[in-house]
Parts: structure tokens; sequence; C-alpha cells
């Protein structure tokens, strides 16, 4: 009888082992052939994916954002508000001048905050516009996260390196959400996604 045990736990811990990879590949949200892992590390803590979709110009798939915080929220207010480190995870899916995607940027920060906000951004703004005009262009497959990160400020990562020094200023990373969550968004079924609501399929006549 303990034979038949011992191999039927045998049996349990091999089936058990040959799930595992099925069980990390489940930990990942994929958009747009982009995987997003559901739990990050930042400034000290765990953030958790709380959604993630495709901006889209017209029917071209430009990129894809992935918004992580301390917990899951489904409001724009409770984004902004949440406490501790926050990251937003973007990948080309197509090649882009990186000066445009950085006029863009600014464009959509000031369409979405208050000018009393905004104004307290504009040195950071500044500091992403010319961060991307340095870069020159953004290729298929490159990646920058904007990680804020309380008593550092926010800091622009682009494939996986530091692109300038902490903006101080907490007003700069809430514009910058702006562009995503605003009342003007960049992509409002983006900004359904990145609040965890449930996507809607598009197809070639739909902006």
């Amino acid at each position: 009888m303990s034979r038949r045990v011992t191999l039927i736990s045998a049996a349990i811990l091999s089936t058990l082992i040959s799930l595992a990879p099925l069980a990390a590949h489940a930990q990942a949200t994929e958009v747009g052939g982009v995987k997003y892992e559901t739990n990050e590390q930042l400034g000290g803590a765990k953030l958790v994916l709380n959604g993630a979709g495709v901006r889209y110009k017209a029917i071209f798939k430009v990129y894809t954002a992935g918004l992580y915080l301390g917990a899951k929220v489904a409001t724009p207010e409770e984004v902004y508000a949440a406490p501790g480190p926050k990251r937003m995870h973007i990948v080309m899916l197509r090649e882009i001048d990186a000066n445009e995607l950085g006029k863009l940027f600014t464009r959509g920060m000031q369409d979405n905050a208050p000018r009393e906000e905004f104004s307290k951004s504009i040195a950071g703004t500044l500091r992403l516009s010319d961060i991307f005009s340095a870069k020159k262009k953004l290729a298929a497959g490159e990646y920058f996260y904007v990680d804020w990160v309380p008593g550092t400020g926010t800091t622009i990562v682009i494939n996986g390196k530091a692109a300038s020094e902490p903006i101080k200023e907490p007003e700069f990373f809430t514009a910058l959400l702006k562009i995503w969550l605003g009342k003007s968004p960049a992509d409002s079924q983006l900004k359904n996604a990145l609040l965890g609501k449930a996507p809607v399929v598009r197809d070639n006549m739909n902006n």
C-alpha cells in the first residue's frame, strides 16, 4: 500500500512540474503580441498590472501600454491618488519618430492637465522633449518605462537604461498619466484597458 501511495505521489508531483511552465505563462497578459507580467518590482515595492492595451492611430497599432500600481483600481482619480511607486510600461509596435512622439506627449499633457498643474510640470516636460529629441527614433520592439517613486521622482528608462536624472515634481507624473487617462485621452479604448475594463474588438472601420 505504501508503495502505491508513493507511486501516486510521484505521479502527482510529475504532473505539477509539467504544468509549472503553463502556470508561469498564465501570469503574463498579452496585448498586441507583447507580454506584460502580472507583477513588477519598483522602489522596493511589488506592483500589480492594473491593465494593458494597444494604442491605435486610425487602424494602425502604434504601441502597447501597461499600467502598474500597488493595488488595482478602476478610475483615473484612484490612479492619481494611489500611494507608492507607479509604472507606465510602453513597447513600440512600429517605428516612430521619437521627436514627434515627444511632441504628442507634450500636447496630450497640455490638453488634459489644468493650467496650474501643467505650469508646475513645464521643467519636466522640457526634459521629456529633450530625451525623445536625442533618441531620434523608436523602432518596433523598443520599450520605455515612466517610473514614479515617492521621494525620488519620475525616471524615464529607455531600453533598460535611465535616460535622465529623476524629475522631482509629482505634478509631472500625474500630468503625464493624463495623456492616457485624462478627459481627452490619446485613445479612449486604451484608457479603458489601462483601467482594467474589458477590451472592445476593433475592426478596419473603427478608429
